[in-house]
C-alpha cells in the first residue's frame, strides 16, 4: 500500500469516527468513498462509522472485492454518479444525519434549491442543495432519480433518507456534510420560530 493511499484511509477513518461520535450517523446507516489513482474505495456493506478501520474500505473493482471477501456498500452506484459528474469530485459522503433527514421530509417548492442560505457558508462549502425524490435505498429507482437531478444542484438531500455530498478531497467532503447538516438545523429552528411568532400574533 502506497503512502498516499494509507494517508487517505487514515483520514477517512478519522472522519467517519468523528461523524459517529458526534451523532451525525448511527448504526450502519452511512457510507463513504474516495478515489485513488482512478480507483474508487468505498466502505464495505454493513460497516459502522463508529468502528471503521482501514480494512473496512474495499476497492470497488470486482476482482478486488472478490479477493477481499467484502462487498461494497449497496449505494455505491450513487457514489459513482457523483464521481462521474465532475473530475474534481474525489470523495463522497452519504449519511442519515438527523436534521438533513428531517428537512428532506418536508415539502419544498424549488426542489433544485431547498435549503435557505442563512449564512454565507452553505454556498461557500457546498452550493445549492437539491431534493432527490424518494425511492427505496439501494434501488435502481433511486440511482435513476439521482442521475436525473445530479446536475441541477451542488449537494443533495435524498427525500426521507439523508444527505449526499461530494468534495475535491476527503476533508472537503467532510466539511460539506458538516455545513449542510448545520444549515438545515438552523433552517429548521428558524422555521419553527417563525411559525411560533405567527401563532403568538
Amino acid at each position: 500500500m502506497d503512502d498516499d493511499l494509507q494517508q487517505k484511509l487514515a483520514t477517512a477513518v478519522w472522519i467517519a469516527r468523528s461523524l459517529f461520535d458526534r451523532g451525525r450517523t448511527t448504526g450502519s446507516t452511512a457510507n463513504f468513498s474516495f478515489k485513488h489513482k482512478g480507483k474508487i474505495y468505498v466502505t464495505a456493506s454493513g460497516t459502522c462509522f463508529g468502528s471503521l478501520t482501514v480494512a473496512s474500505f474495499v476497492n470497488a473493482a470486482e476482482e478486488d472485492v472478490q479477493l477481499s471477501g467484502l462487498s461494497p456498500s449497496k449505494e455505491l452506484p450513487l457514489h459513482k454518479i457523483l464521481f462521474a459528474k465532475s473530475d474534481s469530485i474525489q470523495a463522497v459522503i452519504h449519511t442519515h444525519s438527523f436534521y438533513s433527514t428531517l428537512w428532506s421530509c418536508l415539502t419544498h417548492e424549488n426542489t433544485a434549491d431547498i435549503v435557505p442560505a442563512y449564512t454565507p457558508y452553505l454556498r461557500m462549502k457546498v452550493g445549492t442543495i437539491g431534493l432527490i425524490p424518494y425511492a427505496k435505498p439501494g434501488s435502481q429507482e433511486l440511482f435513476d432519480a439521482f442521475a436525473a437531478r445530479v446536475n441541477l444542484s451542488d449537494g443533495y438531500l435524498l427525500q426521507n433518507h439523508g444527505l449526499a455530498v461530494g468534495g475535491n478531497s476527503l476533508m472537503d467532503a467532510f466539511f460539506a456534510a458538516e455545513e449542510l447538516e448545520e444549515s438545515v438545523k438552523l433552517a429548521w429552528h428558524l422555521r419553527n420560530e417563525a411559525a411560533s411568532m405567527i401563532q403568538r400574533h
